[in-house]
């Protein structure tokens, strides 16, 4: 026999989370575990105390609920709640068990839960939650970056460089690095085109940053950052680089 299903909820309004817990409370089933306020809370909640279902809004400041499904990994299966439709599409994209649109009716509520008790039962497929940010429609305006319960949010922007490094990348910015558990690849279909440009199979070079571009060997040059900083340019690499920015 199966336990209480161990449940969080993930809202910045007040009232929508009680709601929630009104409704859930009528399900001797259900455990709730952990109720946020924000993205930081929920992430660091859903590490420490490992639900099973997390009611996750989307319009949230700071991280959103997106970035949430893209921090907690594969395991923690997702029912969004938001109040508004646009963002169905992308909320099946993460795979997500269902999508509640406010104010939704205690029907319409019982129907999601429902869906997710089924998940539960003997041989029924685990959903997996990934967020596949390549599936953006806007490049990404910052990456996220998680160690244990703790969140760096990084400004595109301020990244100078991203260097591959087996199933890792190191990110360079500000002055600082961070590893991140994703392929170079990824980032680069993820990044702004016009900005990220990857220059060698192991760097992906943000090109505000270039101070100037010198030959190295006669197939390959190296761009030099503002900070000296060296990042190594192939062949291929120095045609793009010529191609934007002339």
């Amino acid at each position: 026999m199966q336990g209480k299903m161990r449940v969080a909820i993930v809202d910045d309004e007040m009232l929508a989370r009680a709601v929630l817990r009104e409704y859930l409370a009528r399900h001797d089933d259900i455990e709730i575990v952990a109720e946020c306020a924000n993205g930081f809370e929920a992430v660091k909640a859903i590490a420490e105390l490992a639900p099973e279902l997390v009611f996750l809004d989307i319009q949230m400041p700071r991280l959103d609920g997106f970035e949430v499904a893209e921090l907690i990994g594969a395991k923690t299966r997702l029912i969004f709640v938001t109040a508004y439709d646009q963002y169905a599409l992308k909320a099946f994209e993460c795979h997500a068990l269902d999508y509640l649109l406010k104010p939704y009716s205690e029907q319409r509520f019982e129907q999601a839960l429902a869906h997710a008790r089924a998940q539960r039962a003997p041989g029924a497929a685990l959903q997996t939650v990934v967020y596949e940010a390549a599936t953006r429609t806007a490049p990404l305006s910052r990456v996220l970056i998680r160690d244990g319960a703790t969140v760096h949010v990084i400004a595109a922007a301020s990244i100078a460089y991203i260097e591959a490094q087996d199933d890792y990348v190191s990110i360079c910015a500000d002055g600082k690095r961070w590893l991140k558990s994703q392929r170079l690849s990824e980032l680069e279909a993820q990044l702004d085109p016009a900005k990220f440009l990857r220059v060698h199979r192991s760097y992906l070079l943000n090109i505000d940053g270039i101070s100037r571009i010198e030959p190295a060997t006669r197939d390959s040059h190296v761009a030099i950052l503002a900070d000296g900083t060296r990042i190594p340019v192939s062949k291929s690499g120095y045609q793009k680089l010529k191609l934007l920015v002339g």
